[in-house]
């Protein structure tokens, strides 16, 4: 009864957009599973001819904006493909790029790992092809966001410095970036930011928010009673309303800025 359950749950995810709800597929393996099997596997090359992999999903009407995903330390897993497919329904070409060039894993100390063999300048150089791809795409209205979880986070900072992207979501990612690297910014910034962050702290993101009022950009910081990670359903630190409203405000700041 049990399997039964679980087979008639994933025809009800592929069927479409509110059959089951976005917190209960990223929290079930097996749904996220299937949900990521709905995206395509894209492999391109940088203009060094380094070849980048990454995760599309594409929305069923276009023209359309796009938005770049950045997972956390974890890698790209199945649940950030998961939110890749999330944002095709909601209209966007949405890709999950693989920052790692490796699987993605559970362990800490492997994605410590994989964090610690990241080359800036390769990063920075994967992100901004994948940027100009998504620009220039034949189903692309020209306009790209981009959106990180974590160190995901801290890289969709990174290519809204580096980058030309139109703006930029930070899930409690770090943000102490020099105040000349954010004079740069062109678009607007969202951040998603937790109290009891041990990591991101209040003192980081209040000294971002001074750095880029400094520099005249605009930033949009909303602060959330929860701790790192507190959207991602697998996690112990996992708050659902918090999780909710900040995907609400996530889609409503797309809308606004890139359509």
């Amino acid at each position: 009864m049990g399997e039964m359950k679980l087979e008639i749950s994933r025809r009800s995810l592929l069927k479409g957009a509110g059959a089951v709800p976005l917190a209960s597929v990223l929290a079930s393996p097996a749904l996220a599973k299937a949900a990521a099997a709905a995206t395509t596997e894209v492999t391109i090359e940088t203009a060094m001819g380094r070849p980048v992999r990454a995760s599309l999903a594409m929305p069923d009407v276009t023209p359309a904006p796009a938005v770049v995903l950045i997972h956390e330390w974890w890698g790209l897993n199945d649940q950030i493909k998961t939110m890749a497919v999330e944002l095709a329904k909601q209209g966007y070409i949405a890709v999950a790029v693989d920052m790692y060039d490796a699987p993605a894993t559970d362990d800490p100390e492997k994605a410590r790992e994989l964090v610690g063999g990241v080359d800036h300048d390769q990063a920075v150089e994967t992100l901004e092809t994948w940027v100009d791809w998504l620009r220039y795409h034949e189903s692309s209205n020209g306009k790209v966001a981009a959106m990180g979880w974590c160190f995901g986070g801290g890289w969709a900072l990174e290519i809204a410095i580096h980058g030309e992207v139109d703006s930029a979501i930070i899930y409690y990612g770090r943000v102490d970036q020099p105040v000349e690297d954010l004079s740069v910014i062109d678009g607007p910034v969202l951040g998603h930011f937790a109290t009891e962050d041990q990591f991101i702290d209040k003192p980081m993101v209040d000294g971002f928010e001074a750095a880029m009022a400094e520099v005249g950009k605009d930033l949009t910081v909303h602060w959330y009673e929860a701790d790192h990670a507190f959207a991602n359903p697998t996690s112990a630190r996992y708050d659902d309303e918090d999780a909710a409203l900040s995907w609400e405000r996530t889609l409503a700041f797309l809308k606004e800025t890139i359509g």
